[in-house]
């Protein structure tokens, strides 16, 4: 685990260039999966900045984003929820063909668009503590 707020945003940004990655290759689903590992890291990191402590083992966005409890706008937040249902079929698809037809190219690479827009707000948040 990250030993400090700061590391949790470098690996924040470290895999958003790996769902940049995947996507390149064709890999959408890995994409998504990165996505959510991103936005998962850089809530930790915020998470230890604001409430002054480790965060938890979890993987639950939603969880993070309350115990946090700072405002973002709704699509921000609606992202986040999204993504955060998205989580458990990219880590353990029921069935590869299936999950593979789930993610087209376009939605991923609105999925990346948006992670983006939130890694780049939760750094702004983060400054601010």
């Amino acid at each position: 685990m990250a030993q400090n707020p700061e590391e949790w945003l470098l690996q924040a940004d470290y895999d958003l260039e790996s769902a940049r990655a995947m996507f390149e290759s064709g890999r959408y689903f890995y994409a998504v999966f990165m996505v959510h590992l991103a936005i998962e890291k850089s809530l930790k990191g915020l998470f230890w900045k604001v409430l002054k402590i480790i965060p938890p083992k979890t993987h639950h966005l939603k969880y993070l984003i309350q115990r946090i409890n700072i405002e973002s706008n709704s699509r921000i937040n609606e992202f986040i929820f999204d993504i955060d249902d998205l989580s458990v079929p990219t880590r353990y698809p029921e069935s590869l063909n299936h999950i593979l037809a789930s993610f087209k190219k376009e939605k991923t690479e609105e999925m990346i668009n948006n992670a983006v827009e939130v890694l780049q707000w939760i750094k702004k948040e983060f400054m601010k503590y």
